[in-house]
């Protein structure tokens, strides 16, 4: 087996997976799926941005739904013809990134994103 060629998880799996460890993902048409509320255009952009470098690091690109205040995120492993792990690692690092919490992660070394509506650039 290459690791193109990854075992597909059942809808049961993906479903269980995705509610104990990527809660704000859910499963739909084949793909897993996350739609990510943003500030408006700009913040969309770095949004999208972020995923994409880590798409192209890990050489699995999702598809992209991109609005003027949303992006939504869809996995599947196409040569696999579903979801397998490489999409669960994506979604999983995809989250890390977009929702980091520099202050809290940091011991005070950074003061992260100030608690101020102004400045909050995602929504979720």
């Amino acid at each position: 087996m290459t690791k193109e060629q990854l075992p597909v998880f059942s809808e049961d799996e993906i479903v269980r997976r995705l509610a104990s460890e990527l809660p704000k993902w859910y499963y739909e048409n084949g793909w897993i799926r996350r739609k990510i509320k943003t500030g408006g255009w700009k913040a969309t952009l770095m949004v999208v941005n972020a995923v994409g470098h880590l798409a192209e690091k890990a050489w699995h690109h999702p598809d992209l739904t991109v609005s003027y205040a949303f992006v939504i995120v869809k996995l599947v492993t196409h040569a696999s013809h579903g979801v397998t792990e490489k999409d669960f690692w994506l979604a999983r690092k995809i989250e890390e990134t977009l929702f980091w919490d520099a202050a809290a992660e940091s011991d005070g070394v950074f003061e992260g994103t100030p608690d101020d509506p102004r400045f909050k650039y995602i929504k979720d």
